[in-house]
């Protein structure tokens, strides 16, 4: 308990820099994605798909001007993944409930982010943070795009193709990359437990 109010403490010293404004704009974008797409017509699938796009682009943005201008931050490592992961199950569950996305795969793609936000507190109780592999990374990416095209699926844009096969083609793929990355992020995990001895 003490360390994680050391942690918050330092996240606390830390300024709020551009990366970690555009994470909180990415976490208010939410709530206005889910307005759109809770009883979608096509014209709000459409506006739902331009903000998800918005915030999935925050994400990539965020991480690289943090690298580039050294502004990486404990605040900006704890809230990230949280962000990313809200954004992505918060469209999972609305796509499951509009028939786009199986609940089958809904419950393991949203099981395995639970494990690995319950691996990141339990490492950052600990004074451990584990960092994105590069496979969560694809993952990631692989699971905006499949989210937006089956978000897109309800706006008419047949034109464009089978938007429900390939979005679920690439949700499949995205889940045997998250799980690959899952295991990554356990290892992790029990290599930095191990050397310190706990």
């Amino acid at each position: 308990m003490n360390r994680v109010l050391e942690i918050w403490r330092d996240i606390g010293a830390e300024s709020l820099n551009l990366p970690n404004l555009l994470t909180l704009v990415r976490i208010l974008l939410i709530p206005v994605f889910i307005i759109l797409f809770v009883n979608p017509t096509p014209d709000q699938s459409l506006a739902a798909a331009i903000i998800f796009t918005v915030a999935a682009v925050t994400d990539m943005l965020d991480g690289y001007i943090a690298r580039r201008t050294g502004q990486v931050t404990t605040l900006g490592k704890l809230l990230d993944p949280i962000a990313d992961k809200l954004l992505v199950l918060s469209a999972l569950i609305l796509l499951m409930n509009v028939d786009r996305v199986s609940a089958l795969v809904a419950l393991l793609i949203i099981g395995r982010e639970v494990a690995v936000t319950g691996i990141r507190a339990i490492a950052a109780g600990e004074g451990m943070i584990i960092p994105a592999e590069t496979t969560g990374k694809y993952k990631m990416a692989l699971q905006v795009v499949a989210i937006i095209l089956l978000i897109l699926e309800g706006t008419g844009l047949a034109e464009l193709g089978n938007m429900h096969l390939a979005g679920t083609g690439t949700l499949y793929l995205s889940l045997v990359l998250g799980y690959l990355s899952g295991g990554q992020y356990v290892w992790s995990f029990w290599k930095q437990v191990l050397a310190k001895g706990l």
